[in-house]
This record gives C-alpha cells, sequence and structure tokens, in this order.
C-alpha cells in the first residue's frame, strides 16, 4: 500500500458535520470556527476528487459519493476507538443505537420474545425496528442490519447469513376449493384464482418439481398480487384464492383444517431468511452481538 500522509485527514471533521447537521453546530461541537470547518471539507473534496456534500445556508445534504464515504468513515473511526479503549483495558460492550429492518412474515411471536432476549442480554444497545417487507437500502436509509426472506438473493456487496430456511407450499381455504373445485395436476391451477406476491422477480411462475426430479413451469391467474405475505395469507383464508407461502407462516392452518394444502407430491421453491449487513470485517460490536444471537437464537427456536 503507497505511504499517504494524508489519508485520514478531515475525516472525523467530515464525520462530525455530517452528524451535527451543520457546519455551525460542528464547529459548536469541535471547538472550531465555522471557517475552518468548511476549509476542511473543502479541502477533504479536493484530495478525493468528488463532491461529498451539498450544502447552502438553510441547508446540507450529503451526495451518494458522500453518502458511501460516511458509511466507511463511520467504521474507520468506530475501529480506531475499539483499538483505544483495547490499549486502555477497556472491555467492549455492545452499546449504541441499532437500526434493523425485519421482514413481518416471521411469526410475530417469535419475533417479539427475540428481540425482547436480545434487549435483556444487552441492556445498553438501543433498538430502531422497522418492521416491513418493503426494499429497504441498506446504506443510504442508515440500516445497520436487515432481515429478508428470499428464495435466492441477488448478487450484492454486501454480507448475507442464512439463518432459516423453509420450503414453500400451495395452500387454499375449505370455502374456495368448494366452490371452485380442487385443482390435481399443476397445469390446473392455471384455472384458478392465484395470489402472488409482488416482490418476486416473476409472481406469476410457478415452479413444481416431482418426486422423479422433473420440474414443471406454471404460470398462474395472478386474481390478486400485493407486496404483503400477511395480506396473502389473510385473503387466502377468506376464501379469494390460491397462495404459495413458506411453511413458517402457516402453523396451525393445515393441521385445523382452515387451509388445505394441494400437491403435496410436488416440492415447492424454498425461501431462505437471511441477515444482510454491509461488512464483515469492520462490525461494530453491537452488530456483531445482533447477529450472533439472531442466529443462534432461531436454530434453538424455530
Amino acid at each position: 500500500m503507497a505511504y499517504n500522509p494524508n489519508l485520514l485527514d478531515g475525516m472525523t471533521i467530515f464525520a462530525e458535520v455530517v452528524e451535527a447537521g451543520s457546519f455551525t453546530q460542528a464547529a459548536a461541537n469541535t471547538g472550531h470556527s465555522t471557517s475552518y470547518i468548511s476549509k476542511e471539507i473543502n479541502k477533504l473534496e479536493g484530495r478525493l476528487g468528488v463532491r461529498l456534500m451539498n450544502r447552502t445556508t438553510r441547508s446540507l445534504s450529503l451526495t451518494p459519493e458522500g453518502q458511501l464515504y460516511y458509511q466507511q468513515c463511520q467504521q474507520i473511526i468506530s475501529d480506531a476507538e475499539e483499538a483505544r479503549l483495547a490499549l486502555m483495558g477497556q472491555q467492549l460492550k455492545p452499546s449504541g443505537t441499532l437500526r434493523v429492518s425485519c421482514l413481518t412474515s416471521l411469526d410475530m411471536n417469535l419475533l417479539q420474545a427475540m428481540f425482547s432476549g436480545f434487549l435483556t442480554q444487552f441492556p445498553e444497545v438501543n433498538l430502531e425496528l422497522d418492521m416491513s417487507n418493503r426494499k429497504v437500502d441498506l446504506i443510504s436509509e442508515g440500516f445497520d442490519v436487515i432481515v429478508r426472506a428470499t428464495p435466492q438473493l441477488e448478487d450484492s456487496s454486501f454480507i448475507s447469513r442464512r439463518i432459516m430456511q423453509s420450503q414453500t407450499i400451495i395452500v387454499a381455504a375449505p370455502a374456495y376449493l368448494q366452490q371452485y373445485g380442487v385443482p390435481e395436476r399443476p397445469e390446473d391451477i392455471k384455472q384458478h384464482k392465484c395470489i402472488c406476491y409482488s416482490y418476486l422477480k416473476q409472481p406469476r411462475l410457478w415452479h413444481f418439481k416431482n418426486q422423479y426430479g422433473k420440474e414443471t413451469q406454471v404460470e398462474v391467474d395472478s386474481y390478486i398480487q400485493t407486496n404483503s405475505s400477511a395480506m396473502e395469507l389473510s385473503l387466502c383464508k377468506s376464501g379469494h384464492g390460491i397462495v404459495r407461502l413458506p411453511q413458517f407462516m402457516l402453523q396451525d392452518e393445515i393441521e385445523t383444517g382452515e387451509l388445505v394444502e394441494m400437491f403435496p407430491d410436488y416440492r415447492q421453491p424454498e425461501v431462505n431468511v437471511y441477515l444482510v449487513y454491509p461488512s464483515r470485517k469492520h462490525l461494530s460490536p453491537k452488530v456483531r452481538a445482533f447477529i450472533d444471537y439472531v442466529a443462534k437464537y432461531l436454530s434453538e427456536n424455530r
């Protein structure tokens, strides 16, 4: 690595400006003048060759390059602080605000117990929890970890850790089957009303694999399409159509007869639940503790 004596110059000032929200507040926080702060940011942008901030007399916002640089600065500054504390012989404990986006299709009782247990074990962590199945931008929205379920993750520069795997099954309510009949073969499902999950790349293309490994693809009639798996389940229970859902969403519905499983001799695609986070190398104690806790908890309680 080539020697660069100015590599870290301006980094802490830049991070302070972002967190303070203005040059004036950053100056007050650091004991410098506003003009000094402005000059440091200008010099930093000059060395990097990019504009990091859009600023006016009333507002300040990060450019896409500034957002990316800020994320990396946070990690570097955090690592430096951890090194300082380690040399001082202090025990690092998970602390600070942890921002997590978590899907809502997992068993809510399971999630509540999991998050409660984590906060009990790590009381110095403040949790900001976004419960949603929407697609989030890990970096621009400032999340530390996102929990997502998908048959296969898209190519990404982020790190992912699979924490759960579930078979998908096709189900319908008895009332629907009584009115429209029971499809006997995968091809028969073309004649039925289907409820599809819109976040999939091909929501209407359903895959079937028989006991001999032969695959069949059927393009279904997307009577209803939604980005909420909870809504899919609710509408299916109400008799509005046939749905394909992960098994972890169907606790007692099949055993009680509230829903009927179809095509039990055919395998459906598996759904994986992942923890996704920016980097394996620079995990803060709070993020590392959360990842390890969730992985262990779900392996023992699902």
